[in-house]
């Protein structure tokens, strides 16, 4: 029986491997229209930040528009350099009320290719301000490297930056923090059950060694 249940998992193991694997095939393959800019990040854990902060900024339907778009997304990597350069958490970061502003510095109206950029070219984002391009030395927007390009999608292009684009009217906020929003890491709760138990062993052994000299005075 045991063997029959072992047999089954596997079989059923493969089976989902097989289908993820199909899944995976592109979409070119079957004449099918690739998913929006927002669809392609949230099915690529590299980019689950940056979905994220999408979400808190309430720009998700904005990149799920029509477009067209050209995006500069960073990845979670990326995301986390800029966290230690500005030494704070993620919460912090999706809480700063520039959020918003942040993202669309990273959004070009219209598709913009790897084909279509050059040395010294100059490209207003959504945001109002302006990105640099380098190519004298691989692709570059202002300090960050394109590290991936021309991930199409149903409204766009994708390319894939190393670090956050943060455009020069980005003042760091210092925001306050409900006990909501920070996540729960379980230390503390893991602390008091050792102590506790610490406390309890204590307890034990002094009863035990004040009955054991009792038992020595008697004798």
């Amino acid at each position: 029986m045991v063997k029959a249940t072992k047999g089954f998992f596997i079989v059923l193991a493969a089976m989902m491997v097989s289908l993820s694997f199909a899944s995976v095939i592109s979409a070119d393959e079957h004449g099918e229209e690739p998913g929006t800019i927002v669809d392609i990040a949230a099915g690529n854990e590299d980019f689950s930040i940056l979905v994220a902060a999408l979400q808190k900024a309430e720009l998700v339907e904005t990149l799920q528009g029509e477009g067209p778009y050209t995006v500069f997304a960073p990845t979670n990597e990326a995301f986390a350099q800029l966290l230690s350069d500005l030494d704070i958490t993620q919460e912090e970061l999706l809480a700063q009320p520039d959020l918003a502003n942040v993202l669309l510095y990273h959004v070009v109206e219209g598709g913009v290719f790897a084909g279509d950029l050059e040395d010294g070219m100059e490209a207003p984002t959504v945001n109002g301000e302006t990105l640099m391009f380098d190519l004298s030395d691989g692709a570059m927007v202002n300090d960050s490297n394109i590290v991936d390009t021309d991930i199409e999608a149903s409204n766009g292009v994708i390319h894939v930056v190393d670090s956050v684009l943060v455009p020069s009217n980005f003042t760091l906020q210092d925001v306050q923090m409900d006990e909501s929003e920070v996540p729960d890491t379980g230390v503390q709760t893991n602390n008091m059950m050792i102590i506790g138990v610490f406390m309890t062993a204590i307890a034990f052994f002094y009863v035990f060694f004040r009955k054991e000299v009792r038992t020595e005075k008697n004798k």
